[in-house]
């Protein structure tokens, strides 16, 4: 594992995600590994969210999705912190993005060097047909950089 250098944890808050974090971390950590984890707000919520506020004036989408990244960024840091993450010694950057998850995280892979990305093999739905017909699959079949798919034992 000495050629990994940057690992991206892909977290998406759902029943896996603490898997995913376990597993990520213990790869950073036996590679000596930067860490980072992206979690994205989906652009499908953000179009729904901004439909809504056109219909109600006093919603500011903004503040709205300002709110929704300090909660995500909170839950995410806490996810590191069960891991160990502060006492760990790696160097761990957590970014909380909107977009396209598909598209944001093959920009995080691009941008960020990524040598490996972690991620679930469900997601937030818990439907794995759902899933690999989304941002799983597409970054499985897209990223220029192996993906490891994690899941929880009894899934197996």
């Amino acid at each position: 594992m000495s050629g990994i250098r940057k690992v991206l944890a892909a977290i998406d808050l759902s029943d896996y995600s603490a898997e995913t974090m376990k597993v990520a971390m213990e790869i950073a950590h036996a590679s000596q590994a930067d860490l980072i984890v992206a979690n994205v707000i989906n652009q499908r919520d953000i179009e729904a969210m901004e439909k809504v506020a056109e219909q109600i004036s006093h919603i500011s989408t903004e503040e709205y999705f300002r709110h929704r990244e300090q909660d995500r960024k909170r839950r995410v840091d806490e996810l590191v912190e069960r891991f160990g993450g502060s006492s760990s010694g790696l160097e761990i950057r957590v970014l909380i993005l909107r977009g396209v998850p598909f598209v944001r995280l093959m920009e995080v892979i691009q941008d960020f060097d990524v040598d490996l990305v972690v991620m679930g093999a469900k997601g937030r739905t818990n439907l794995v047909n759902v899933l690999f017909g989304s941002t799983a699959e597409k970054v499985f079949r897209h990223s220029p950089t192996p993906v490891l798919s994690v899941r929880r034992r009894k899934d197996a």
